[in-house]
């Protein structure tokens, strides 16, 4: 048991650099992060679209970090908080932070692409700044629908381009060209090598493209109540057969 913030603060300082900023014990953990106080400042703007009480429901968070919004789910009453991530150093840090916070939170090393093998679904996913570090970004969205997502799906993504948006039409015909300049048409930017200094930043959607992802995986967008946010329900099923295709199709009519 730590005794003063001095121990405290050479804890933290031992698990960092941390990209979660958190209180813990009166100490915070990335007081100089970049984007301010984060994900906290995030995290304000859409706080109250999720149910304060929790009681009963089950939250996955995929690619948790530290562990902030796990945390936030457990003390809005969740009665099973799954926090996954890949990097091991992040969860190091995630199970300090709830430890602190005294939250029972499992946390789990696994990749994105890992989640059928939990083999149960959960009424709210977190899916929170995780598509844009993935090479197969469609790939992760329809093994999340199909495999864990029971209910509601919140997702936040990076996003860079035009923040319009435009009806999709079901189908268009090959010699159509000028869709394809048109700044509200779903784009997905990929970065060959790094983006803010992170080689992990692959893939940047623009608005549009986000909302398309999450309809063609077979999630509905019920609210948009943060720039990069989204709250999706399970709806119909994923577009091309989601994340199983079939070995055999038509290519044309």
């Amino acid at each position: 048991m730590l005794h003063s913030n001095a121990e405290l603060k050479a804890r933290i300082d031992a698990l960092g650099p941390w990209f979660h900023n958190m209180e813990l014990g009166g100490v915070e953990t990335a007081p100089d992060h970049f984007l301010g106080n984060y994900p906290f400042i995030k995290w304000r703007k859409f706080a109250d679209a999720i149910p304060h009480d929790l009681s009963g429901k089950s939250v996955l968070d995929i690619g948790c970090n530290a562990g902030f919004y796990s945390i936030e789910m457990k003390r809005r009453g969740a009665e099973r908080v799954l926090g996954m991530d890949f990097d091991e150093a992040y969860l190091a840090q995630a199970r300090f932070a709830a430890e602190i916070a005294d939250c029972q939170i499992e946390f789990r090393q696994l990749s994105v692409y890992d989640v059928g093998a939990l083999g149960e679904t959960f009424d709210i996913v977190l899916f929170m700044g995780v598509l844009y570090h993935l090479r197969h970004p469609l790939l992760a969205l329809d093994l999340i629908r199909q495999h864990v997502a029971n209910d509601l799906l919140v997702f936040q993504s990076m996003q860079r381009g035009s923040n319009e948006t435009l009806p999709v039409e079901e189908n268009y015909h090959f010699w159509t060209h000028d869709l394809f300049d048109r700044a509200a048409f779903p784009k997905l930017h990929f970065i060959e090598h790094r983006y803010a200094d992170d080689p992990t930043n692959w893939w940047i959607p623009n608005r549009s493209c986000t909302e398309a992802m999450l309809r063609s995986a077979g999630f509905e967008i019920l609210q948009h109540p943060e720039d990069e946010v989204f709250f999706c329900r399970v709806a119909g099923e994923p577009g091309g057969g989601g994340a199983v295709y079939p070995a055999k199709g038509r290519t044309h009519d």
